[in-house]
């Protein structure tokens, strides 16, 4: 009994730690697209200065438990509106659906939405967006809240991993509109992975 039980354990050791290593790996990646994205000149935010001493973002440390499996609920029947911006922007989005998970032992739901100005483009057709605030803000990262990218899932589950949470472009430079997260997609606890604050931002404090 005690070597199944032994077996037992180790085999689920050894998926959790195969899940984990897949879910670094994916975070990893995300991360080295980002700091490609910023270093780039057609691509970057930063205004010029910033860009030509960029060496990478400011990453928290990587913590898989903010990779949450959620429970995706569609929101079929909502009437498209004008998200707030950091400027007179005004972008329209929908509501897609819900994500409902526990995190830190407390039940949650955010709300997903849908650019209905990029759903036209072909390469956005799936494109989900997620803006959230959460205890962070302000202190270790950006004071306006940050974003997740998301796809349209295919079943009634969705992965929100807060290690691929990254700043607004106007975090970096204030000539870019972004959306402002709505009041309910606050979490009224730390996030403390993703994208830091920018050093800049740290600095004018």
């Amino acid at each position: 009994m005690l070597r199944l039980s032994f077996f037992f354990f180790f085999f689920i050791g050894n998926i959790i730690a195969q899940e984990d290593s897949t879910a670094i790996k994916r975070i990893l990646s995300f991360q080295e697209e980002l700091n490609k994205e910023f270093a780039s000149e057609e691509e970057s935010p930063l205004v010029q200065k910033d860009l030509d001493r960029f060496i990478t973002l400011d990453f928290f440390k990587i913590d898989t438990s903010f990779c949450v499996i959620a429970k995706f609920v569609r929101t079929p029947h909502e009437t498209p509106f004008v998200m707030k911006t950091t400027t007179g922007r005004e972008p329209m989005y929908v509501k897609y659906g819900e994500a409902h998970f526990v995190l830190e032992e407390k039940q949650w739901v955010l709300d997903i939405y849908q650019n209905q100005g990029l759903k036209t483009q072909p390469e956005y057709q799936e494109y989900l967006f997620l803006p959230f605030t959460d205890l962070t803000n302000g202190e270790l990262s950006y004071k306006g809240g940050r974003f997740i990218d998301l796809t349209i899932p295919k079943g009634k589950s969705i992965l929100i991993d807060f290690n691929t949470a990254y700043n607004p472009y106007c975090a970096y430079n204030d000539r870019y509109s972004c959306p402002i997260p709505p009041e309910g997609n606050h979490l009224d606890i730390k996030i403390p992975v993703g994208v830091k604050k920018y050093k800049k931002e740290v600095e004018n404090n």
